[in-house]
This record gives C-alpha cells, structure tokens and sequence, in this order.
C-alpha cells in the first residue's frame, strides 16, 4: 500500500509540472495588465478631483478595460493632465498586453499546427472512413474516390517513415506512428470508424495490422488489400467478416469500403453456378421498346435482372426505365438461366 503512495507521488509531481508549464505560457500577458492595473488605480485617485467617479471601484474596472483596449466608450475620461498620462499610460499597457498575447496565441495555433502536420495529435471523429498505409500516388487515387461522394471523412494513418502529412491540401485528417499499435489506432479513432483499410507495405504487415484493428474494434468492416490473395485464408482466422480484395485493384478496394459486400457480389457474379450474368439480343419482331418493359418482363418471367444494354456503340449500365431500345439491342441480365430473344418478346408482349 506505501509504495502505491511512493508511486502516486511523483505522478501528482509530473502532472503539477506540466500544468504548470502551460499556464507560464500566459503568465507574461497577465502579468502585464495585472501589473498596469494595480499600479495605474491609485494615480487617477491621486490626480482626479473628487467630483470625477472615474477612480470608484464600480467604474475603475471598466474604464481601465475598455481603455486598454483602445475602445474608449467616453462614458467616463480623465479630467486632469495626470489623469490624461495615466490614461496614456494604460492605453500603452493595454498594447503591450494585446500583443504579448496574440504572440502567445499565435505560438499555440502553429504548434498544434504542426503537431497535425505531423500526426501526433489524438483525434475525435467517427462514422469515418480509415486509411491504414500511405503509397504515393495510389493512396491519393483512393482517398480522391473516398472523397468524392463527400458524405464521410477520412482518416490517413502511416508509418513514421511519412514525416508529414502527403496531403496537406485534402480535407483529411493524418496520423503517424507504427500502425500495428493499439494506441496509434486509437489516435485515428479506428474503434468508431465506418470502414477501415489495411493496405499495408507486405501482406505478412497486412496480416498484423488487421489483428491488432479486430482487437481494438472486432465489429468494425475491415478491407484488407493483398498481393497475394492465397493469403485471405490467414486473415479469417483473425476475423470471418474481414474482406480481402486484390491490392492491385483500388477502385474495388473504394467501393468495398463504402458498400460493405459489394465484392462478395462480384465474386458471385463470376463464380460459375451462382448468379450468372448472360446477354441477348433484342429481335426485330419486338420493335422499339422501353428498358422498362424488358426489366419487368426479366423479373416477371424469369426471376432475372438486367443490367444494361448496348445499342450501337453506346453501352448503357443500369439506364433509365423510360429509355427505349432498338430492334437488335443487346440486353445483358443476371439470372439464373440463358433467356433467347423470342423468350423476352412474348414475355415484354404479356405484359
């Protein structure tokens, strides 16, 4: 027990320094205007006639506050030539104080300036999008997409090898540190993000950053990039809910982050025997129709979805309902069988 208290005590000790320390930052300004005001109150008593209620305690205080901050309402004025150099006297304190602070202020802001440069600061946000890796040019293309909808922020974690912040002109937060420490991640609020990418240096770093980013928030949609995706079987011992996506592929790896499972879609499209995607051709029997009425039509009959269609040269992926199609357009759909173009005729004709 005595040596819990032997413990306390230099901690007491250490935290008393620092607060110290900070507050002798703005020691100097109130030095100054404590020292103007005590020493100015006495001599207006000293010089103003009686009748002036400029030295009474209940308007001293004001007088003196809006003089040295050179407002000067004019309710209350000195009367007496020493008033008047009194009065000079603490317009000239008033300035000194004024600027010793604003030097103080603007030395806090550029510290706390550089302290965010550098990624040495703790931040408070949430719902964000996470960044945990820095590749020049690469990670720009992903935050860039990231950015784009403007709906989140993001938050750029890397390694101490990064001196700075790579993207001072994005509206973006920055950390530094090593990105497999728990309190480097807790700095870059990884436990209340939205989405968090592991897109590390090797995968065999991927591996451990992605344990120590489940430790810290195991609910959290985690995208990991890999080189090799062979290794996603390592990762789900971590966590099943984790997402591989090839490393070489960034714009899959933005849409993963923002709709969480959208490259099991992917995969299952591409996967033989799951959701097949086919195309046909619209017949010259059927005429011009609506995208519309070939979309119920694949629903209706044949528990389908069309995708897009091309007519021509143009591609058109997901287009508008009203849009209308031309003998011979070519319909791309996800079903679960090959539909033939005299099929969707009679179906679009049924109605």
């Amino acid at each position: 027990m005595s040596y819990r208290r032997e413990l306390r005590v230099p901690i007491f000790v250490a935290r008393l320094i620092r607060r110290f320390t900070r507050l002798r930052t703005w020691l100097p300004p109130v030095a100054v205007v404590v020292f103007v005001f005590v020493t100015s109150w006495p001599l207006m008593a000293v010089f103003e006639p009686a009748s002036n209620e400029i030295a009474s305690p209940a308007n001293y205080w004001w007088w003196f506050l809006v003089t040295a901050a050179t407002v000067g309402y004019g309710d209350f004025y000195p009367e007496s030539v020493g008033g008047h150099i009194v009065g000079v006297y603490v317009i000239i304190g008033g300035i000194a104080t004024f600027t010793t602070l604003f030097t103080q202020l603007a030395g806090v802001i550029e510290k706390a300036k550089g302290r965010r440069m550098q990624g040495a600061v703790t931040l408070d946000t949430s719902d964000h999008f996470v960044v945990l890796g820095y590749t020049s040019g690469r990670t720009e293309q992903i935050i860039g997409e990231l950015l784009a909808e403007g709906r989140r922020g993001v938050v750029l974690g890397s390694w101490d090898e990064v001196e700075t912040h790579p993207m001072p002109e994005r509206d973006i937060e920055f950390v530094r540190g090593d990105l497999t420490d728990e309190e480097v991640l807790r700095r870059a609020c990884v436990d209340r993000a939205y989405s968090v990418l592991v897109d590390a240096r090797d995968d065999n770093e991927a591996l451990a950053m992605a344990l120590t980013v489940n430790h810290i928030a195991a609910d959290a949609h985690v995208v990991v990039a890999l080189r090799d995706l062979g290794r996603a079987a390592h990762l789900r011992y971590v966590s099943e809910a984790v997402r591989c996506v090839q490393w070489h592929t960034p714009r899959m790896i933005t849409e993963e982050l923002q709709a969480p499972g959208i490259t099991q879609v992917y995969a299952e499209l591409m996967t033989h025997g799951g959701g097949n995607t086919y195309s046909l051709r619209l017949p010259e029997s059927l005429g011009t129709v609506a995208f519309g009425d070939c979309q119920t039509a694949l629903g209706k009959g044949f528990d389908a979805t069309a995708l897009a269609a091309r007519t021509g040269d143009d591609l058109l992926v997901s287009p508008n309902w009203r849009t209308t199609l031309p003998p011979g357009t070519v319909l791309y759909y996800v079903g679960r069988q090959r539909i033939t173009g005299e099929e969707i005729a009679r179906a679009v004709r049924a109605g």
